[in-house]
């Protein structure tokens, strides 16, 4: 760690210039001039994509250029964008080496990597139908292309599956369920159309509160919920998906989920990552397990809450503060809760919105208080809340703008049968004291 006494400001790095690198170096940037601190983010191409806008694509209701911007033009000034691939990680010398043969050193290192889709991890995803009858629509060009081949879907089955998680926005593949009803019901061809969501869960949803609902849900619009199913095979010749214990799922088209890992480079740093490459990162401080100097943020933080941009938001609040601590030789903040809440999409104008923690479960009753948004109902006002997230993307949360009434803490107001707070002190909430020597 450089010395102040030296007057040289800290060198703070952060890798990955997606919604969680992004708004991290904003609000870094609000916190420390640049006297205090150098900011310089990395990324390998100048491409942002609101991920959130992906589930519209394939049903016409937005377009890929709609929903990407150039990265360095989401970052605020004084803070330096290096668009280079990352070669590897130095965590012994608290270096960065870059494909183009330079280096960065860094007292904070930010990992902001999110996660990757591993198609070819799956054997035949990639093969044969890949892109005529089986498509992901977790790229902007996947998307595009499902939108075309539904376009072109007259009668059969459609089935949805993931093939493993942990998954981006784990919400939207049944999303994708529920636009599709109403998107055949739309085109009068829905009674031709059979709907199947095909999951490696034992239900609809990771949380059972919120997955009986769905399931519910799913019934009720006539969506087939085929449960731990896992995947081993895509078959696109022959329209079939195969489990590892061989069951079949037959299909006309089939959307599939598939596999994410974080960044490849990340393992090169012995203990960084999980086998999963996700960061091995405390879940109350989202401090790495690896390294004091180290911090993970988003999707490519190993901890037990969805990869989900409202995440990524709740956690951007926790990490900054726990940057400046760990900067002032103070001990951590333990105190983030694992806040995340989503919007559902249901199809027909209407949107479900539930909001949870690490220990708390979806419940009944409205967010941020009493006064706001029904949770676990469908709501056409959910839907307006999902529709405007996309400017509250661009225009409030990268930026790394403070937004009143809404914290990262799980708000405990306007929520029904609401468990007693946990008591602290137990080992998970402990943080020792950086060694500053």
């Amino acid at each position: 760690m450089r010395s102040k006494a030296f007057d040289v400001p800290h060198r703070i790095v952060i890798l990955g210039a997606g919604t969680g690198g992004t708004l991290v170096a904003n609000r870094l940037r609000r916190l420390y001039q640049r006297k205090e601190a150098s900011i310089t983010v990395v990324d390998q191409d100048d491409r942002h994509v609101y991920q959130p806008g992906l589930l519209f694509v394939p049903f016409g209701l937005t377009h890929p250029e709609d929903i990407v911007r150039p990265r360095h033009r989401q970052l605020g000034g004084g803070i330096d964008f290096r668009q280079v691939p990352i070669e590897r990680l130095d965590l012994d010398g608290s270096i960065v080496h870059l494909a183009d043969g330079t280096s960065l050193g860094y007292d904070v290192l930010v990992i902001a990597t999110g996660s990757r889709l591993q198609p070819e991890e799956t054997d035949g995803l990639t093969g044969a139908g890949w892109m005529e009858r089986v498509f992901t629509f977790y790229s902007p060009e996947g998307a595009a292309a499902l939108g075309a081949a539904l376009a072109r879907f007259e009668r059969g089955r459609l089935v949805v599956n993931i093939v493993d998680l942990p998954i981006k926005c784990p919400v939207a593949p049944l999303e994708f369920c529920f636009l599709a009803d109403w998107y055949f019901h739309e085109r009068g061809i829905r009674d031709q159309v059979q709907i199947s969501f095909v999951t490696p869960l034992d239900g609809a949803f990771t949380k059972p509160v919120a997955s009986k609902a769905l399931a519910t849900m799913l019934a009720e619009k006539d969506i087939e919920l085929v449960t731990e199913f896992n995947t081993g095979k895509v078959d696109g010749a022959n329209g079939k998906l195969i489990s590892y214990d061989d069951r079949e799922v037959t299909f006309d088209l089939a959307v599939v989920v598939p596999l994410h890992g974080g960044a490849s480079y990340l393992t090169s740093a012995v203990g960084l990552v999980d086998e999963l490459g996700f960061v091995l990162t405390d879940e109350h401080t989202l401090q790495s397990e690896a390294r004091p100097n180290v911090f993970a943020i988003g999707d490519a933080a190993g901890v037990p809450i969805s990869k989900a941009g409202s995440v990524t938001h709740f956690e951007g609040e926790a990490l900054v503060e726990n940057v400046r601590r760990f900067l002032d030789g103070k001990p951590l903040d333990a105190s983030y809760d694992g806040h995340a809440n989503c919007f559902i999409e249901t199809g027909f104008s209407n949107a479900l919105l539930i909001d949870f923690s690490y220990d708390v479960e979806p419940l009944q009753g409205h967010y941020p208080s009493s006064l706001g948004l029904p949770l676990l109902k469908e709501s056409h006002l959910n839907h307006l809340g999902k529709l405007m997230f996309q400017w509250f993307y661009w225009h409030i949360l990268l930026p790394g703008r403070q937004v009143p009434g809404i914290s990262s803490a799980m708000p405990r107001a306007g929520k029904k049968d609401l468990p007693a707070p946990a008591v602290e002190g137990a080992t998970k909430q402990q943080v020792a004291t950086v060694d500053r020597g």
